[in-house]
């Protein structure tokens, strides 16, 4: 009998916020691997992100010498759009010349939140994303597949492609496609391009700032994203979330469906069950300890996050270079797993300790390297630097876990 592993846990926590008046609640979605956690993600409706929203937007600007337009989506709220990111334009009004001008209304999408002084980023590329494909408007001769597929894989999802190929959309085939049906493969082609006909067709007749498209909530999203082998059980404590759950899977994903239960015992609660306080403490705390004794330092700054790692308990009584490695290579496993659970993105910088040789190097560069590619974000290794400091790349998909969970102070009975 094959033991459950991964585990996707849903529940409501309240928290007590130190800047208003009321109690509110945050959806927590944390994903276990046995007794180690993986990815979590903290949510409040009133405060989720905008990424993935389209609406119909009016430019209120041209800056040419940054080469950029600013668009408002709501009263109030301007977006940044490179202009090298409107191309093919979808307006509401039909225009000769498809350069964009003050006074124009278009649809956009999302790309990334105001972050202080920064506005939201969007896009006139419009992304439907499923489990199995992202249809897009930008280009719509376009066929992308996921290169993490095998030749055999490629080969098979190209000609089911080409063959369901449309002029309105371009069509992205993802991972997750690998061991679908053609049965899924069809449902959810029809269902993204019923999504994809709604908000194009009837977006143009729509008036400034409407909203067409809403992002899914996160645990939604993080339910469509994974791979079936990737997913054991979904455990929830709240009924809202599971009959959300329940319809999402009934709707796109009835091979999960027998994966959702409800957890109703209320003598102890799924919060202390998994020990879901210590999890967050843990993923926000700045010392993560490594097994050999050394540990890391996480410091997020705002350029950047840098990783530290430090010797720790060891006590000079060892081969040193050999301890410095086996250091090095247990921090670089470490880090590729915390920069995934603690959702870290953009530019990261990790001071190793300092090791002699070039092979050594390009041990601890390849356990990097190897354990970043099971990240399902894109993170990348650049390069390592004569000081011993790794450069890496995170693209950035959500706010990082201590931006979600903010300065707010938790409590569970």
């Amino acid at each position: 009998m094959k033991t459950l592993s991964h585990k996707l846990i849903i529940t409501k926590v309240p928290y007590v916020s130190r800047y208003a008046a009321d109690d509110q609640t945050k959806t927590l979605s944390v994903l276990m691997n046995n007794k180690e956690c993986m990815e979590i993600s903290c949510d409040i409706e009133e405060e989720r992100s905008l990424i993935g929203n389209i609406y119909v937007g009016k430019v209120k600007n041209i800056v040419k010498n940054i080469d950029a337009a600013f668009v408002e989506i709501k009263k109030g709220v301007l977006c940044f759009l490179p202009l090298s990111e409107a191309e093919g334009a979808i307006f509401t009004t039909p225009k000769d010349n498809a350069k964009i001008v003050v006074g124009d209304e278009l649809l956009v999408q999302v790309l990334k939140d105001g972050v202080k002084t920064k506005a939201p980023v969007v896009s006139t590329n419009l992304n439907f994303t499923g489990r199995y494909f992202v249809f897009t408007t930008k280009r719509k001769d376009e066929l992308g597949i996921s290169n993490k597929l095998g030749e055999e894989d490629r080969k098979r999802l190209q000609e089911y492609a080409q063959k369901k190929a449309d002029e309105s959309f371009g069509m992205i085939i993802r991972t997750n496609a690998k061991n679908a049906s053609e049965e899924e493969l069809n449902n959810e082609y029809a269902y993204l391009k019923e999504v994809h006909d709604r908000v194009v067709n009837y977006g143009i007749h729509k008036t400034a700032f409407s909203l067409l498209m809403q992002d899914e909530a996160p645990y939604i999203k993080q339910l469509r994203n994974m791979r079936q082998d990737e997913l054991d059980e979904i455990i929830t404590d709240d009924k809202e979330i599971y009959e959300q759950a329940h319809e999402f899977l009934k709707a796109h994903q009835p091979g999960d469906l027998d994966k959702l239960r409800f957890y109703s015992d209320e003598s102890y609660s799924l919060w202390k069950l998994y020990g879901l306080e210590t999890i967050l403490d843990d993923a926000i705390r700045t010392r993560v300890w490594l097994k050999s004794g050394g540990y890391l330092v996480i410091e997020p700054t705002e350029a950047l996050t840098v990783v530290d790692v430090n010797t720790g308990k060891y006590d000079g009584n060892k081969n040193a270079e050999a301890t410095f490695v086996k250091i090095n290579q247990e921090a670089a496993a470490e880090t590729a797993k915390q920069l995934r659970l603690r959702n870290i993105s953009g530019i990261i910088i990790i001071d190793f300790i300092d090791m002699k040789t070039e092979a050594d190097k390009l041990d601890v560069l390849s356990t990097l390297n190897s354990e970043l590619k099971k990240d399902p974000v894109k993170a990348t290794l650049v390069d390592m630097t004569k000081l011993n400091l790794a450069e890496v790349t995170r693209k950035k998909v959500k706010k990082s876990l201590r931006e979600q969970l903010g300065s707010y102070d938790y409590h569970r009975n």
